[in-house]
């Protein structure tokens, strides 16, 4: 007996927008590419830089994405939100490697401008993900439940997360 089976293609369909991994999400994605162009920078970098300098470009942009991944796959705000902020950290410690390679003249000035300005596109995504994480808070915090389910943890992560959005650059 013979059976005709569809196999199916399991790659992300580019036309459902629904998330399933972070993999789904324009912050990772657009993050991911920045970090194999920040992986390039070190591969030009002169040899003395490349336990020092290179080694630092590679762990910042490597915490760049794995915190945005990691974050994604916790469940509790508060962890969410903290892993997201230091994903944003890491690529300001990304900027701050780009004003070196600009101090030092290992970068030309316009190939420096345009992983910076990368940096700001990486960021607004960033921040548009934490707006998102505190509008989906906001909104389960209007549905009436008994007792309190929010904890201590929540409500610091809470007050952190608005304050890295109103001190962050519009987006």
């Amino acid at each position: 007996m013979s059976y005709n089976v569809k196999k199916e293609k399991h790659d992300a369909i580019p036309e459902r927008k629904e998330f399933r991994t972070f993999e789904d999400l324009d912050v990772y994605q657009v993050a991911r590419e920045f970090r194999k162009k920040m992986y390039g920078v070190t591969r030009g970098l002169p040899d003395f830089e490349k336990y020092d300098l290179a080694s630092q470009i590679r762990r910042a942009a490597v915490s760049l994405t794995n915190n945005i991944a990691e974050g994604h796959g916790r469940y509790h705000f508060a962890d969410q939100v903290r892993f997201f902020l230091g994903s944003r950290g890491s690529l300001q410690e990304l900027v701050d490697d780009l004003n070196i390679c600009d101090d030092e003249k290992y970068l030309e000035a316009g190939k420096i401008g345009v992983l910076k300005g990368e940096t700001w596109r990486v960021l607004g995504l960033i921040n548009g993900y934490l707006r998102y994480l505190r509008d989906r808070r906001a909104n389960a915090q209007a549905v009436v439940r008994e007792g309190r389910v929010n904890s201590t943890e929540d409500d610091e992560a809470w007050v952190l997360l608005n304050e890295a959005l109103s001190a962050a650059a519009p987006f």
